[in-house]
């Protein structure tokens, strides 16, 4: 699959780690004048944001009408300056990014796990869970089989709605590995009794 990421940090590197692995090919989409944003987006078929969530409006405005009909992968976690949840429970991050790309679809994923986690999708010898909450069954599932190709166990996690409980549950992720001083070693995983 054709992925265009659009940030070039400490996650969208671990991610483009992992599904160049999985043989998908990857193209960046930065401010540098080499790599445009909306050139990226227009190339692939899937677009991950793996920028923080304050230059969600700028990142898209310059994505314009590159990204409609396609999915949008939020990976982003929101937050204050210091640290704090900046939005929760009667909208999210991502429900604020769908109403700037009205025509897209965008899928909220990834962000419950440490960047260096990214590249695998596994701590130690366990698979971590990687939550996908879309409105679009078809980008879900797309998303879905990346997570699953870098190595994660792929959780359904319901309609972008499910992102409210998400993006606390990325905070509580931080908060044990920073604020607890349990180092970002940790991760989150799924258990299913039988």
């Amino acid at each position: 699959m054709k992925i265009a990421i659009i940030g070039k940090g400490n996650v969208g590197q671990a991610l483009a780690g992992g599904l160049s692995k999985a043989g998908h090919e990857i193209r960046f989409g930065t401010k540098e004048p080499k790599e445009p944003v909306k050139e990226a987006a227009e190339w692939a078929e899937v677009i991950i944001l793996a920028v923080p969530w304050t230059v969600h409006k700028d990142v898209a405005n310059a994505l314009g009408t590159a990204v409609d009909g396609k999915a949008v992968v939020d990976v982003s976690n929101i937050l204050t300056s210091s640290f704090e949840l900046a939005l929760g429970f009667t909208t999210s991050g991502a429900e604020e990014l769908q109403k700037l790309l009205p025509k897209s679809h965008i899928v909220k994923a990834f962000n419950t796990v440490f960047a260096q986690n990214m590249k695998t999708g596994r701590l130690g010898g366990e698979r971590l869970a990687a939550f996908v909450a879309c409105d679009d069954d078809g980008s879900k599932k797309a998303v879905q089989k990346l997570a699953e190709d870098i190595g994660f166990e792929a959780v359904d996690a319901g309609t972008l709605k499910s992102a409210r409980y998400l993006e606390p549950m990325g905070m509580i992720n931080i908060t044990l590995g920073y604020g607890l001083k349990m180092g970002t070693g940790i991760g989150l995983r799924l258990v299913k009794g039988e």
